[in-house]
């Protein structure tokens, strides 16, 4: 009865810290709200001053982006993804670039070199609109900015199609100046380093644990990353990145988000530098100089992307770009292990659904392994008797003890290691599959059933989690258990206990994977153990006899 007591207490006090999980996550949430619409309105007011004051903000606006085009320099200062909510059953758009007082993420352009207007100060250009829309039944829009100087005219022009997260930048200089002119482009990322240490770095939509940094393509590195602290410390010592490739990429990631600049088919070169004391990271792209003849003209032209990691249309639009979904040092696994669930999808139409058809694929093809791995466990607990015998003999010779010991499992053919092969093969999918639900942004907001509406986050309710430590216990009494210490016993069945609390911080795709897995290893163990025993192998210990 005491002990009875006992595990009810204990499940009460595990039952109450769910629920307060469950009650602070929801304050972490509605705190975070605040700090975003607080957030809102102090961009919306401070744009409001700077329009007011100066004048020099325009936008321009198709389906998926809306950006904000400072022509002071004519560089991208803020944009919004309107097809992707900051929040889920929200209605703000998703905020990638923005500049503010404490934050500075920012697409920046120009030319430079020996007769670059930007080489010596930022040029303020002109517009004949503060607003350029995309209207119904066109298939594309246009911001065109003039600046006139010493006889040269600079047209530089974004252009925005629908359907697309793509920027085209182009950028004429029309040479009536009297003189030859020699210019190069360049597109630039900047970014604040320490945003982390803000109390509202959840608004700018950073995870934490997810990768925040720089990477970039080129013609001999098909994909690079360096974090923002590594461009500072190489700013610092002078030595910049200068890759110089035939096309390639420069881009800033962020968990499900990315934008990069996107070289064409002239050579470019590859660079990093920091600002503001190495209070933010550049990276960039620039191209060769081109000489200008006086009397001509010569078209700059580039790319950029900017909006969530869509693979299938980022691996169109540069070659790698879809890289930057980054799967890690597993990603030969998780690649295909995303094309399969996303084949899948396109029939069932819920990403849930895909992950649970996903694992019986995955749990099917590993069931030969899984065979011998129940087949194995089984021949080794036969041996119990024999290996016991051997211990008692050579207690005092461990030497002798592990040549006896492998003579044993020669005679016996029996390969100790069988039962551990399976587990191995299984922990780097585990891996990539993580890897795959952390960073598919096809994931995010995506609803399942019921309670789970969003199957990148962790289960608000933590009922998958609880499922997963429920099967996994039924795995571990069906299995046939070799440990005969009694302390490490108790581990061992502590283990589900153990998994259950890790488990209720990862995304519940990732949960339903495992619950679902674990329910087919219980169906795998007694269709297994059910063949073994009519075999004549006795896969777990007998049940004692009931007293009398």
């Amino acid at each position: 009865m005491e002990q009875q007591r006992n595990i009810l207490f204990i499940l009460f006090l595990i039952l109450s810290l769910f629920i307060f999980w469950a009650w602070e996550n929801d304050q972490i949430v509605e705190t975070r709200r605040a700090e975003a619409a607080a957030q809102q309105a102090e961009v919306m007011n401070t744009t409001a001053a700077a329009e007011s004051s100066i004048g020099k903000l325009i936008t321009l606006k198709s389906d998926k982006l809306l950006l904000t085009l400072d022509l002071n320099g004519g560089d991208i200062v803020d944009a919004k993804l309107l097809q992707v909510m900051q929040e889920q059953g929200g209605t703000e758009p998703f905020h990638l670039l923005m500049e503010e007082p404490n934050f500075v993420y920012v697409a920046q352009s120009g030319l430079a070199g020996r007769d670059g207007p930007d080489s010596k100060a930022r040029p303020t250009y002109e517009s004949s609109a503060t607003a350029y829309d995309l209207q119904e039944g066109q298939d594309s829009v246009s911001a065109v900015l003039t600046y006139k100087a010493d006889g040269v005219t600079y047209t530089k022009t974004y252009t925005l199609n629908r359907g697309s997260y793509v920027v085209d930048v182009n950028t004429e200089v029309n040479n009536q100046s009297g003189r030859d002119l020699s210019m190069a482009f360049y597109g630039q990322l900047k970014q604040t380093v320490d945003v982390e240490a803000q109390s509202n770095a959840g608004a700018f939509g950073f995870v934490a644990g997810a990768y925040r940094g720089t990477a970039y393509s080129s013609q001999d590195e098909r994909y690079q990353k360096h974090t923002f602290e590594d461009l500072v410390e190489l700013a610092s010592e002078h030595q910049n990145l200068s890759v110089p490739t035939a096309k390639g990429w420069a881009a800033m990631i962020q968990h499900y988000f990315v934008s990069a600049w996107i070289g064409g088919d002239t050579k470019n070169v590859i660079y990093s530098n920091s600002a503001d004391n190495g209070r933010d990271a550049i990276i960039g792209l620039r191209t060769e100089p081109e000489v200008i003849a006086d009397g001509s003209s010569h078209d700059f032209s580039a790319r950029m992307w900017i909006g969530p990691k869509n693979q299938d249309q980022m691996e169109v639009v540069a070659e790698n770009l879809d890289l930057t979904v980054d799967y890690g040092w597993l990603w030969f696994i998780s690649i295909p292990l995303f094309k399969i669930m996303e084949f899948i999808h396109s029939f069932v139409g819920n990403w849930g659904f895909s992950i649970i058809i996903l694992t019986l694929v995955v749990r099917s093809v590993l069931f030969p392994l899984t065979k011998a791995q129940y087949t194995s466990m089984a021949k080794m607990r036969l041996l119990t008797p024999k290996m016991q015998e051997l211990r008692e003999r050579y207690k005092d010779d461990r030497q002798k003890l592990g040549q006896e010991t492998m003579r044993l499992y020669k005679t016996e053919k029996v390969n100790p290691l069988g039962g551990c092969f399976p587990l191995l093969i299984q922990m780097p999918i585990f891996i990539a599959l993580y890897w795959t639900l952390m960073e598919s942004t096809e994931l995010r907001h995506a609803p399942f059933i019921l309670w789970i509406t969003d199957l990148s986050v962790h289960d608000p309710y933590f009922v998958t989690p609880i499922l997963y430590g429920i099967t996994m216990f039924f795995i571990q009494k069906m299995s046939p258990n070799p440990i005969n210490d009694p302390v490490q016993r108790k581990v061992f069945m502590a283990m589900p206990l153990v998994f259950t609390f890790m488990f209720c911080t990862f995304p519940a795709g990732l949960t339903l994977y495992w619950v679902i897995s674990n329910c087919f290893t219980i169906l795998q163990q007694f269709i297994i153990y059910r063949s073994l025993e009519k075999r004549g192998l006795q896969v777990r210990e007998p049940k004692s006899p009931k007293k009398a």
